[in-house]
């Protein structure tokens, strides 16, 4: 299926997975510093962002969203790009290395290694978040006094500040009108780890992250069988926090250095 997206760069293939509920504009600010390296593919997700739902009766889950984006850089006539994903988009970047679909995977905070608590805490604070978009609450608010912004925001990045009005107003739309929202975060309670991968991965988290608590991140390096990166203040959702950082992460991971830390 076509998926909305922005590609720009040469090089290697790389594609970019936004999280649940966002969108692909997430990854403008580190976008030109990966154009540098390689051709950058970032992807709004089926029934996310701009991009057509899934066809009807087709489940959301990790497997068809991460089926559909295969499909879609095979259309673009790409084969095993090298893959990089935030919160679900991490998820779905290590089930495609599970796969051995993809050269080498990056994921930035990834869904799936939370405990039962956990969980319930992460989905009841999406499902809040969601109804406050749909009730037009958490644009006004994010969009009022830096107070108004810290608090709406403050659960996905470490430095609110630095969002543009533009870009909050824009993510508050896609989390308010994605149709693939309530049935992927109901798939996620049975999501367990994937399978180990079967090409090199990197995990990054926020040590600030207060969605998916930087914990979690323990259990994801005895999943990869190594050590997994703190992004130095640094939220859930990272790339606005520092851009340059996260692009080292990525870039690193992308030529197999992914086990240095960049600072």
């Amino acid at each position: 299926m076509e998926l909305a997206h922005d590609r720009r760069g040469s090089g290697p293939p790389l594609i970019l997975l936004h999280g649940i509920g966002h969108h692909r504009h997430g990854w403008l600010p580190v976008l030109d510093l990966l154009a540098e390296r390689h051709d950058v593919i970032a992807v709004d997700l089926p029934g996310f962002g701009d991009s057509p739902p899934l066809p009807y009766g087709t489940p959301y889950n990790v497997e068809t969203l991460g089926r559909a984006v295969r499909d879609f850089w095979i259309g673009l006539g790409l084969s095993r790009p090298h893959v990089a994903g935030n919160s679900l988009g991490g998820y779905i970047a290590l089930d495609l290395a599970s796969s051995g679909d993809v050269r080498t995977a990056v994921a930035l905070s990834p869904a799936g290694f939370w405990s039962r608590a956990e969980h319930a805490y992460a989905r009841a604070v999406l499902r809040l978040l969601r109804l406050a978009a749909r009730a037009d609450g958490l644009p006004a608010l994010a969009a009022g006094t830096g107070g108004g912004k810290a608090l709406a925001l403050g659960l996905f990045v470490a430095r609110p500040e630095r969002l543009p009005r533009e870009a909050v107003l824009a993510a508050a739309t896609a989390l308010r009108e994605c149709v693939g929202f309530e049935e992927t975060l109901d798939s996620l309670a049975w999501a367990a780890p994937p399978a180990p991968p079967q090409v090199p991965v990197t995990i990054a988290w926020g040590d600030r992250d207060r969605l998916l608590p930087r914990r979690q991140a323990v259990r994801a390096a005895r999943w990869a069988g190594q050590r997994t990166l703190l992004l130095r203040g640094c939220g859930h959702v990272p790339m606005s926090d520092d851009p340059e950082l996260v692009a080292q992460v990525i870039l690193g991971g992308s030529i197999l250095e992914g086990g240095e830390d960049p600072r």
